[in-house]
Formats: C-alpha cells, sequence, structure tokens
C-alpha cells in the first residue's frame, strides 16, 4: 500500500525509485494459468490426492469399490473425488456395467513424479 506525502502530493513509491518494480510478467496464456490452477487445486484435497496417488500406482484400471477401504471415505465422497480429478484431466474413466474404472493420464503421471523428485532434492 501506498502512500502520499503531503509535501508533494506524490505517491512514494515514485519519490525512492520503485515506479518500475510492479511489472512482473509471466509467460502463460489466461487458459494455461487457469488449467495450471485447476490442476492444482484438484491436488489440494488429501482424498483427491491419495486416491490419484492409488490409481497412478496400480497396474490396472482401478474401480471406485477398490478405492472406498483405502481412502477411509464413503463411495459418495470417492465418486466426487474421481470427478474432480477427471475434470483437471489428471484420470481418464470407463465404463463397464454399472461400475467405472478410473486411470491415471500420462500428465498425472508426471505430475507425481515431479511432486516425488522435489521431494527426494529436499532429503538431500
Amino acid at each position: 500500500m501506498s502512500s502520499q506525502t503531503p509535501e508533494s502530493g506524490t505517491d512514494d513509491r515514485e519519490s525512492d525509485g520503485a515506479t518500475g518494480c510492479c511489472t512482473a510478467e509471466h509467460a502463460l496464456r489466461e487458459d494455461e494459468l487457469a488449467a495450471d490452477v485447476e490442476t492444482l487445486s484438484a491436488l489440494g484435497n488429501d482424498t483427491r490426492y491419495e486416491a490419484l496417488r492409488l490409481i497412478a500406482g496400480a497396474e490396472d484400471d482401478v474401480c471406485v469399490c477398490e478405492l472406498e477401504p483405502s481412502l477411509g471415505v464413503s463411495q459418495s465422497a470417492v465418486s466426487q473425488a474421481l470427478s474432480r480429478l477427471f475434470g483437471a484431466g489428471l484420470v481418464e474413466r470407463r465404463k463397464e456395467g454399472r461400475w467405472r474404472y478410473y486411470s491415471a493420464t500420462p500428465r498425472a503421471e508426471r505430475l507425481l513424479r515431479v511432486l516425488d523428485e522435489t521431494r527426494a532434492a529436499d532429503d538431500d
């Protein structure tokens, strides 16, 4: 927050040479930024993050009924978590009869790998 000096009526930032400091930019387009925020938001919940870890670590597609006991939440909560992960492009789903099966997308696998690498780097 800036203040004006009573004598000059000018902004303090102008008088101390900081006028050019507030021009930070990034290289992301607005849609890319929104997609990143959606992805990070989808991972920002224990149930969703753990569900993604379980799905990515499985050898085959995972059914909602398999996740419920591991996550310790209701089937409805698991379904909501998976729906959010699907919306963020982190899981793919296929339907077989009345069951839905989920697998991690290549993007999700890369994200999890990067998280693992940064955690390992912190341990050094």
